[in-house]
């Protein structure tokens, strides 16, 4: 086992494939921080976080203070050497930043200093990036902005989803903790300044940024839209005054004359939607109202009824 002692700061399944490397890694991690457990759907069932779940199977002993910085005493007397974050979901202050003599190490989902902030992988596809990656990066009091000690590069499919890219980028993320931290534990990496010329800023997705305008851009951006957001929080149009949110989709460039948001009609496996430039394919779907269905299921239902229809 590596004798350096690590403290690990994370709440979602993403950072989950962090801890999983360093323990798989033999680290010798003393605790892990990560955000209070919420109530979960309807239910009102209290679950724990997805990175509180892992480390009670991997036996390590998890801190959720409601407010991190009135647990500064207690994280310091675990005596930190260094510690690692992914996906928190909060500012560290400086009071804890400065305990571990090592550092302070982030894992952030982006080729930094493009796509700071909470929705770095949902950013790179609604803007059509071809490629992103993974730092290693030094956390300091500003937001994504310390010295970047190594990346990987990942390529963005044209049919890649936020989901499927996700899975990409855990594998990198592993591969990162595996290759990358035992150089910085060894001195090995020099961090590279980011050049403040160059922020792209990534916030979450609002609410209003669900939606889907058939209208406003080409084929190309409106099919970037959809999949940024599959499968997590997921687009929607808005089609005879009820939203209709989609689960999977294609593009296919070609001429069209018919309105841009025009229901074209059904083929054997999705929903044709006019867009300039091309069709939108979309062969999953949800109905307000209604559970998630493919096409078929709808045409089969009340799809055709609304061929001719158009989107808003």
């Amino acid at each position: 086992m590596n004798d350096t002692r690590i403290l690990f700061f994370g709440t979602p399944d993403f950072a989950c494939t962090v801890l999983q490397e360093l323990a798989e890694c033999r680290y010798n991690i003393i605790a892990v921080v990560s955000q209070p457990d919420r109530p979960q759907k309807r239910k009102h069932i209290l679950l724990p976080t997805p990175v509180h779940a892992l480390a009670d199977e991997l036996g390590i002993p998890v801190l959720q203070p409601e407010v991190l910085k009135e647990a500064a005493e207690e994280i310091r007397s675990l005596a930190p050497d260094l510690i690692v974050t992914c996906a928190y979901g909060q500012f560290i202050p400086e009071s804890i930043l400065k305990i571990p003599p090592l550092g302070c190490l982030n894992i952030h989902p982006s080729l930094l200093p493009k796509y700071r902030g909470g929705a770095p992988i949902h950013h790179a596809i609604l803007n059509g990036d071809t490629e992103t990656g993974v730092c290693l990066m030094e956390m300091v009091k500003k937001m994504d902005a310390g010295r970047v000690y190594d990346c990987i590069r990942v390529p963005i499919g044209e049919d890649d989803t936020q989901q499927t890219l996700t899975v990409k980028l855990k594998e990198a993320s592993s591969k990162l903790i595996r290759e990358s931290l035992p150089r910085y534990l060894k001195g090995e990496l020099e961090g590279i300044e980011q050049n403040e010329d160059e922020v792209v800023i990534a916030r979450n997705i609002s609410p209003e940024e669900e939606k889907v305008s058939f209208r406003e851009g080409d084929v190309r951006k409106i099919y970037d839209h959809i999949r940024a957001l599959i499968d997590w929080p997921v687009a929607y149009g808005v089609l005879e005054g009820k939203r209709m949110r989609f689960y999977e989709a294609r593009k296919e460039i070609c001429e069209v004359s018919e309105e841009p948001g025009t229901v074209l009609g059904f083929d054997k496996t999705a929903m044709r939607i006019a867009a300039e430039g091309g069709v939108i394919r979309i062969l999953k779907l949800q109905p307000e109202g209604k559970k998630p269905m493919d096409a078929k299921a709808y045409a089969n239902g009340a799809g055709r009824q609304m061929i001719g229809k158009v989107f808003e």
